[in-house]
């Protein structure tokens, strides 16, 4: 074994050093050839202060009520006095129009509540929870006028409809 070893190291010596220059000859001309340029460093800014302007405004987080435009009468409201129809205790969006009836020249709608029953309404009366009275009535469709806050806490009028929903016919009884 020690004669391998013995047999061996002058060829892993002669390996290592071969062919090498000098290296402070290396490091002399590693960078010959290269050309580097920098940026320049940017212009700085001289510094501004911010003067806070913003305490006149108010303050975004509490509510505060709009003040309606002058010469404005602001005198729309719901009939709080009035007796409410049956209809005005359901959500516009649970009642379906499922159809029309004719009698002389009037066009009534037949209205189905969330509980399947049916009501007849024509122009004039009341629907909905947010004060709709019916403006018109066609073959497919009720338009109405729906009186509600905005966020002033002014009422303010706002169209809404029910249209004719067609339901799936009950299957034939054999």
């Amino acid at each position: 074994m020690r004669r391998l070893v013995m047999l061996f190291l002058p060829l892993m010596l002669a390996a290592c050093g071969g062919g090498a220059d000098d290296p402070r000859e290396f490091v002399k001309n590693a960078g010959k050839d290269l050309r580097g340029r920098v940026a320049p460093l940017p212009e700085v800014k001289p510094y501004e202060p911010f003067t806070y302007e913003a305490m006149d405004l108010p303050d975004p987080f509490k509510p505060r009520k709009l003040e309606p435009p002058k010469g404005s009468g602001g005198g729309l409201a719901p009939d709080f006095n009035r007796p409410k129809e049956a209809l005005e205790n359901y959500p516009l969006e649970s009642l379906k129009m499922v159809g029309t009836l004719s009698q002389g020249k009037i066009t009534y709608a037949i209205i189905k509540t969330p509980d399947n029953s049916l009501y007849r309404v024509k122009p004039g009366n009341h629907l909905g929870q947010n004060f709709g009275i019916i403006t018109q009535v066609t073959e497919s469709e009720v338009k109405l006028t729906e009186i509600v806050q905005d966020s002033g806490g002014d009422w303010v009028e706002r169209p809404a409809s029910l249209t004719l929903s067609e339901e799936p016919a009950a299957p034939a009884k054999k």
